[in-house]
């Protein structure tokens, strides 16, 4: 049997990723989502060592959008990127904050890293889209399964059933989360981040002119969204303070968000490889828009 015909294959067109990961509303999410990730000692601990998240923010941010991108909508080309992710964190390793040795591919971390994108997208979506109902979290579980074997992690390191990923994920809140020097960079309001560098001549002049205005509403905003819809327990678990005032101001900024996204034209309202896969699967005559019952 080839390689090609042995690879995982992604989550199916119509699936609850397909209509969850591709969505503009997918990038006021994923800052809970890497939040949550670096707040584990080992794993912030590759990040603070070996990211480039502090020199080139943008760039590092933009790969890891169109990895997570790939590995839903790229076909083929998923367990391809699953492979080069593997490789590329093959070297990475050191000591976290507490002395304990870490490998970036050790099960447990690596694990962790895929493990957080269910909760966050579980608990956001109350938020942004609609709850889910308990068939679509089951059938975004599983999607989720196979996101986890797209990026070479075994069946045997990852709870197989959303009754076994609870007490996990609890477990690891309990025993191994914390407020990381990661952690707190990414909710520092204060924290210095560059003007983006890409993009037309004009535009890049305009940005580091106005860059000293906008990043600290940005920071705000960054730093608002990742607190806010992350799952509280997690919340709690890092430390991070959340008032009522603050729930009420995102529950009104997100009812505004679920009324204007869903009228956006296919363009504005996905990122564009799930543009581009979406044309496909309609090509192919399988409806993108078919939901989890």
């Amino acid at each position: 049997m080839s390689r090609a015909a042995a690879d995982p294959v992604p989550p199916p067109p119509g699936g609850v990723l397909w209509s969850l990961a591709g969505d503009v509303r997918a990038l006021l999410m994923l800052p809970a989502a890497l939040t949550l990730q670096v707040a584990h000692p080992a794993v912030g601990a590759g990040v603070d060592e070996h990211s480039v998240f502090r020199t080139d923010p943008w760039g590092r941010g933009e790969r890891s959008l169109r990895s997570l991108q790939l590995w839903v909508y790229g076909g083929e080309a998923a367990a391809e990127e699953g492979r080069r992710l593997r490789e590329l964190h093959r070297t990475i390793q050191g000591a976290d904050a507490h002395g304990r040795r870490y490998h970036a591919l050790s099960p447990a971390y690596y694990s962790w890293v895929h493990a957080t994108g269910f909760p966050v997208y579980q608990h956001a979506t109350r938020y942004l889209v609609r709850p889910l109902t308990k068939a679509q979290e089951r059938k975004l579980y599983a999607e989720w399964l196979q996101v986890g074997r797209i990026l070479g992690i075994h069946d045997r390191d990852m709870p197989q059933t959303i009754e076994e990923f609870w007490p996990y994920y609890r477990k690891v809140l309990a025993d191994e989360i914390e407020a990381t020097v990661v952690v707190r960079e990414l909710v520092d309001v204060d924290a210095p981040v560059p003007a983006p560098s890409y993009g037309p001549p004009a535009l890049r002049l305009l940005l580091r002119l106005l860059w000293p205005v906008l990043l600290p509403r940005l920071a705000r905003f960054r730093r608002f969204m990742t607190i806010g819809l992350m799952p509280p327990d997690a919340r709690a678990a890092i430390g991070l303070e959340w008032t009522d005032e603050q729930e009420r101001t995102l529950r009104r900024f997100c009812a505004v968000v679920r009324l204007v996204v869903p009228v956006l034209p296919e363009r504005l309202r996905y990122l564009p490889l799930a543009r581009e896969a979406r044309r496909a699967a309609r090509a192919a005559g399988v409806s993108p828009h078919r939901r989890a019952r």
